[in-house]
């Protein structure tokens, strides 16, 4: 393999494989989530938000690094401007985008609003993976 064959593969698997880890939300998927007993780690998240995006790069770096995230845990992103006034949100009572939460069972876990420090976001997510593997 060559060098530039080997950068290519790599760079495309780095881009592809953290996107893989999160789907998109839709009403019922959080509650028939937690139902089956899985770890559940909302991201509400706006396109247009640069704090959004600082912690989703965060979080793709993370879960490069520990495939166990993505192995353990059901990530879910809500678009913030689909979903702000959904249910789930105000339920939840999300303040605004860029809020991150850790769900298992009937018990909120952590919650990170508007933070981008990684060493946060991966104690936020290194809580996710103990409740996974409990």
């Amino acid at each position: 393999m060559n060098r530039r064959h080997f950068l290519m593969t790599t760079a495309a698997i780095l881009t592809v494989s953290p996107a893989l880890a999160a789907v998109d939300y839709k009403p019922g998927l959080v509650q028939t989530e937690l139902a089956a007993g899985k770890t559940v780690f909302l991201d509400f998240k706006a396109s247009w938000c640069s704090t959004c995006a600082a912690q989703e790069r965060v979080i793709n770096a993370l879960l490069a690094e520990n495939p166990a995230y993505s192995e353990q845990i059901t990530f879910i992103n809500v678009d913030w401007d689909a979903y702000k006034n959904d249910a789930l949100t105000q339920s939840m009572n999300i303040p605004r985008r860029s809020t991150l939460v850790v769900l298992k069972g009937d018990k909120e876990l952590g919650r990170i609003v508007a933070g981008t420090s990684k060493a946060d976001i991966k104690a936020l997510m290194d809580t996710a993976l103990a409740a996974a593997m409990s």
